[in-house]
């Protein structure tokens, strides 16, 4: 078991120093830093003397060992159009983020899984195949029209619900949330249904998919032939063999809600790091970016370090293989 995370460790820790490489690429190949930071009147000289105070004129493996140094210690610079740290930015920003989607994320999976389920076992009910055409419209509708659909049905028509912004947040120090007031809830459910809805359906497909073909398999019609309960056989046995492969989509898919919620926080102008990347790409604020790229892949690396380790508790195969 240890070597097994030393291994995965060391595989995420590859894995960051090639995204540290990209990121610190877009200080040298997008824009110029010094006429990022400096209006059009400064003089030759000045930008030349703030180009060596900064370290620009030192060779390139010097500038990036000073940039992996200051990224371990969560020193990301200075905002090019803000003016001011891009850790506070960040700090600021990661809450709205994160709240969103955990919230897409539950909504995916406890919705997802038993609609998988129920479509598996009763394949000819009604029911089933209204799931089955709604996980259509789900996959084949792109995520800002369905956005857009919401608000106008909630916003404009019936008012029931806020188009855009958080609401109203309570500052706890370290965090703000929205979980702790009506109007931040309110604020947060149609952004969490269009984010979620597309990773739903997703989740539902396959769960059905996966389940039917362990119902077909022999292990199954031989616990059938023990005389075991349908309830033991359903979820004992087929739900627990089909969340091996599950697991590894769902996982990849809960990295993807936090990396593509910019599109969802465009539309509802949530102020979370993805409405942050779209204005820095914009302002063409590379610290921000760089910043926004290396916390994404973060975020993919600890998820599918945890993905990895979920494997051995649902799968006892893999642990025998293992001698674990």
């Amino acid at each position: 078991m240890v070597a097994f995370i030393l291994s995965r460790v060391l595989q995420a820790f590859i894995v960051m120093l090639g995204v540290a490489m990209i990121a610190f690429s877009l200080f040298n190949y997008v824009g110029d830093p010094i006429s990022n930071l400096v209006g059009i009147q400064t003089s030759a000289e000045k930008r030349e003397q703030l180009r060596e105070s900064l370290g620009l004129n030192d060779p390139a493996p010097v500038q990036f060992a000073r940039f992996i140094s200051r990224t371990v210690q969560f020193e990301f610079g200075i905002s090019y159009q803000q003016k001011r740290s891009v850790s506070s930015i960040i700090a600021e920003r990661m809450p709205a983020t994160l709240e969103l989607s955990f919230v897409s994320a539950l909504l995916a999976l406890f919705i997802g899984i038993p609609m998988g389920v129920y479509t598996a076992l009763n394949r000819n009910s009604w029911l089933s195949h209204a799931m089955l055409s709604l996980s259509l419209v789900g996959v084949s509708l792109p995520t800002f029209l369905i956005g857009i659909m919401l608000i106008f049905v909630f916003a404009v028509q019936l008012h029931a619900l806020p188009s855009f912004g958080r609401g109203q947040v309570v500052d706890l120090g370290f965090w703000t949330t929205g979980f702790l007031t009506a109007s931040g809830l309110k604020a947060l459910i149609m952004p969490s249904i269009t984010l979620a809805l597309f990773q739903m359906t997703l989740i539902m497909r396959l769960v059905r998919s996966e389940m039917l073909e362990v119902l077909r398999t022999d292990y199954i019609k031989f616990a059938r032939a023990r005389g075991l309960t349908r309830r033991t056989v359903n979820f004992g046995y087929a739900l627990m063999n089909t969340l091996v492969p599950v697991i590894t989509i769902t996982g990849l898919q809960l990295g993807s809600i936090i990396a593509f919620a910019i599109i969802t926080e465009t539309v509802f102008q949530w102020p979370g790091m993805g409405l942050m990347f779209i204005q820095a790409i914009a302002e063409v604020d590379i610290p921000v970016m760089s910043t926004y790229l290396m916390l994404i892949a973060c975020f993919f690396v600890i998820i599918n370090l945890i993905v990895d380790l979920l494997y051995y508790f649902v799968d006892p195969r893999l642990r025998v293989d293992r001698g674990w």
